[in-house]
């Protein structure tokens, strides 16, 4: 592998352009129905190490990344291709572990829970965003969004709970504005169509954190900023945190904080 990687491990998070004269970014409590503590850290990290081996090499991914996001903010983590923005967000959603370093979810460490565990507090509190949607094709928009409903409630309690659970996702759709699109399938929807089928999926388990890898990467800037507008929605009237991977920096801005990684560590600016 010709590729070098940076041997230091300092870590910061960096405000936006608009934020960076101020010692921290101001969150405006009165937004939320339950007011929170100001930069109280809701996801954090320490240390991480994460490499994959591919044949006989060893491919460093991350190099001993420091990171925190705040609860009821959204945090973007840019970079280029490569970076390993996509990898630190798999990890902070328990959907893969460090060879290094330590992960917390409200004061929790996650990295080392049994995989069983890691499922659970992941279908419980996190939901996630991918850049390709990943519907299932022979699903309605509504038997999408109720998919992780499913999965995590078993099915006697998802039969139990149904009608419940159908109104909810009814609601979703309609919050990201598709309620005219309950019955149609993947395929009959437009690239923005399908990427709210995936908020409105996404926010089925009531998450307290957001996780969104590149949600606008795969649609044209109109479209893209439609997406944006919805989930800023979210977190300024629900305080929902959103911790979201980009490389565009124009995205990373519209955030309250901006965690800017380079080779697989964070790059102090």
């Amino acid at each position: 592998m010709s590729e070098s990687y940076p041997t230091s491990t300092a870590a910061t998070s960096v405000p936006p352009k608009a934020e960076r004269t101020k010692p921290a970014p101001h969150v405006n409590t009165d937004r939320f129905d339950t007011p929170i503590e100001v930069d109280r850290p809701i996801l954090r990290t320490t240390g991480l190490h994460k490499s994959y081996r591919k044949g006989q090499h060893v491919i460093p991914v991350l190099r001993g990344v420091d990171f925190v996001a705040n609860e009821g903010r959204i945090t973007s983590i840019i970079g280029q291709s490569g970076s390993g923005k996509s990898t630190l967000l798999h990890l902070l959603g328990t959907l893969d572990v460090p060879d290094q370093g330590e992960i917390y979810f409200e004061d929790q460490r996650t990295d080392n829970l049994p995989i069983r565990q890691r499922d659970r507090l992941r279908n419980g509190k996190f939901g996630l965003i991918f850049q390709f949607y990943h519907l299932l094709p022979e699903l309605s928009t509504l038997e999408n969004v109720l998919t992780p409903a499913m999965i995590s409630h078993g099915m006697w309690k998802y039969w139990s709970q149904r009608k419940q659970l159908r109104e909810r996702a009814k609601e979703l759709l309609d919050l990201v504005g598709l309620g005219h699109r309950l019955g149609h399938k993947p395929r009959e929807l437009s690239g923005g169509e399908m990427q709210r089928t995936a908020i409105a999926r996404a926010l089925i388990s009531q998450p307290k954190v957001l996780l969104a890898d590149e949600p606008t990467g795969n649609l044209d800037r109109k479209t893209g900023e439609e997406v944006l507008s919805i989930l800023r929605k979210l977190n300024e009237e629900q305080g929902l945190t959103i911790v979201m991977v980009t490389h565009d920096q124009t995205i990373a801005d519209q955030a309250d904080a901006i965690v800017r990684l380079a080779e697989g560590a964070v790059e102090t600016i």
